[in-house]
């Protein structure tokens, strides 16, 4: 007989009997998949019944024109299957927009190609809804055979994603809603909102439960959710017990005492709860997202760090904190059921230093890629990179007197070299002070008859929230004093993943870029077996990959995240690779030795 699970009046019916969800957010993509069971065990260990996902579309299809992929670390199916057989419950929201502090919000970044789509996301658009039919098509079945209906462990089913942070298109809500039932979805659909009247009424959904995210004063928020929605059980899809970090910003904490009075409250009052988050894991590679508020001198971007601890009860390398035990504390009193041990405590690596053995200069690699040639400076989606970096070169009659250069639209971290000579760097945030303002522009001398412009862009994540999501890499425009500069060429290097390097290939490029990629080899024996953090005091900004694996972004001017996050599964016995890609040092002056360390270091 298939388990039932359904709303009746203020209650979720569990076969029929009063059912309270516990759940805690643990996202399969920010977590490597050999830790899955370890991190889901240490939620079921905090008293938790069921556990949370969300789905990155752009995790299965970074790129265009490729199906996608659901194998190894994006092998979703294989994620709910094991949280099934742990005993948990699954709550899957599957986008397609998640905000979630992820690369715009989860779309793909190839999405902002087409003109069409890209200006009517979240909309009813026939242009945008395309994709996501598309999406939905290889997507939804997946999770679909996995619910609670069909012998598996899929409770619930969220339709879109706060929805009325965003907008109000009830059409475009309701092609959402219908197209997860038309796929056979036919679990509990619900929605989540901020517990705000606006956002409701922009976000819900006739006949789907609503619920509300927040982190504080439950009974001020359920009291509005009430009014909303009298006759539905009350739920907090988002806890949030803790929070992100920007760069530039300081390490964000709360308090365990004060969350676990929250947690306490709600549990009382008969509320159900999703932790937001229980076990934030990490945002490899490129993956880390940003906000972008707007202040009084226009857009203030903020991009987000590579940590996803988010100051859970289940910390980023899988520590159990004092929030954990605060929050198994109240479950357990709450419930009356001892929870299961938790897993062994992590083990660590032995800190250690290593060297740096073979470096190659950024233009050089570079130099290898195939130009790509455009009158006006191309997009890093229209050149077919997800992130990493891009040279854009053209040249310039001359001599000519001195004047600004102005970069419109950068959209990150700009290099700028004329005539072999680095003139300056410019930046969209100012976390870092060894980037100017992008909107001051560079004075440039053009003293050559002719004369070479490089400016290398290096992104950062995309923003994930708000008005300002259509967030495109690279250059819109380059103007020299008020005329536009056309003729370009560029060259491109995405950093998704290890690109192929031939490390005997030292010579410099002719024109510096001021970047470079590093190789050290790291060697360990079958009894070196743990978790590490690695730290690069002497360098600047780049990501590190480890056996090929993206670690993510370090960013050491910008702070507060000093270390990357260096899980034991990634680690070998043997010889480990580590590549450093260095983005703002010069190749010939790499940063120093990388420590191995056993303790993280978020600022």
């Amino acid at each position: 007989m298939t388990d039932t699970f359904v709303v009746a009046g203020q209650d979720f019916l569990r076969d029929g009997v009063p059912h309270q969800i516990i759940s805690g957010a643990v996202h399969y993509f920010r977590v490597p998949r050999a830790l899955w069971e370890d991190r889901l065990r240490r939620l079921l260990a905090m008293g938790a019944n069921a556990v949370e996902t969300y789905v990155a579309w752009n995790f299965h299809a970074p790129h265009a024109g490729t199906d996608p992929d659901f194998t190894g670390d994006a092998d979703l199916g294989a994620y709910i299957d094991l949280a099934g057989d742990l005993g948990l419950d699954v709550i899957v929201r599957p986008g397609p927009y998640i905000c979630a502090e992820w690369d715009l919000g989860g779309f793909p970044s190839w999405l902002l190609t087409d003109d069409a789509a890209a200006g009517a996301l979240r909309t009813s658009d026939p242009a945008y809804l395309a994709h996501v039919d598309e999406w939905f098509d290889a997507l939804i079945p997946i999770i679909a055979e996995r619910q609670l209906t069909r012998g598996g462990p899929v409770i619930a089913v969220q339709a879109e994603n706060e929805y009325g942070s965003y907008g109000n298109d009830a059409a475009y809500l309701r092609a959402m809603a219908d197209g997860l039932r038309a796929r056979g979805i036919d679990v509990l659909l619900f929605t989540s909102d901020g517990p705000e009247p606006l956002m409701l009424a922009g976000g819900t959904v006739p006949g789907l439960l609503a619920t509300a995210n927040f982190g504080s004063r439950q009974a001020e928020a359920f009291a509005e959710l009430a009014r909303a929605r009298p006759d539905q059980p009350g739920m907090c899809m988002e806890f949030w017990n803790g929070w992100f970090d920007h760069w530039g910003v300081e390490h964000h904490t709360r308090d365990a005492a004060s969350a676990a009075e929250e947690l306490a409250g709600m549990l009382a009052d008969g509320r159900s709860v999703n932790f937001y988050m229980a076990h934030g894991g990490t945002n490899f590679g490129v993956w880390a997202g940003a906000n972008c508020h707007d202040g009084q001198a226009g857009p203030e971007f903020q991009p987000t760090i590579t940590s996803y601890d988010y100051d859970a009860p289940i910390a980023e390398d899988g520590t159990l904190t004092a929030k954990f035990e605060a929050f198994r504390d109240v479950i357990a009193a709450h419930t009356g059921r001892t929870p299961p041990a938790p897993p062994p405590a992590p083990a660590r690596l032995t800190p250690r230093t290593v060297d740096v053995q073979f470096s190659l200069d950024l233009g050089a690699v570079l130099d290898g890629v195939p130009a790509v040639l455009a009158p006006a400076p191309r997009s890093f989606e229209r050149l077919g990179i997800h992130h990493g970096v891009a040279r854009y070169v053209t040249t310039v009659p001359g001599p000519m007197p001195a004047a600004d250069l102005h970069l419109d639209g950068l959209a990150d971290l700009a290099t700028v070299v004329v005539n072999g000579t680095l003139v300056g760097r410019l930046g969209r945030t100012q976390a870092d002070p060894g980037y100017g303002h992008a909107g001051d522009g560079l004075r440039v001398e053009l003293d050559q008859p002719v004369n070479t412009i490089e400016i290398t862009v290096t992104s950062l994540g995309r923003v994930n929230f708000g008005r300002h999501l259509r967030d495109s890499k690279g250059l819109q425009a380059v103007r020299l004093a008020h005329q536009h500069l056309f003729s370009w060429a560029h060259a491109g290097l995405d950093l998704t993943t290890l690109p192929e390097l031939d490390w005997t290939a030292r010579a410099s490029s002719a024109v510096r870029v001021h970047g470079g990629l590093h190789r050290a080899v790291v060697d360990l024996t079958e009894q070196d077996a743990g978790d590490a953090y690695l730290a690069l005091p002497g360098w600047h900004h780049g990501h590190v990959f480890l056996n090929g694996f993206n670690l993510g972004r370090y960013w050491n001017p910008a702070g507060p995240q000093r270390t990357l996050y260096a899980p034991a599964p990634l680690w070998r016995a043997g010889a480990n690779e580590l590549v450093i890609a260095e983005l703002t040092l010069p190749a010939d002056a790499p940063g120093g030795p990388i420590e191995i360390r056993d303790s993280p270091d978020l600022g």
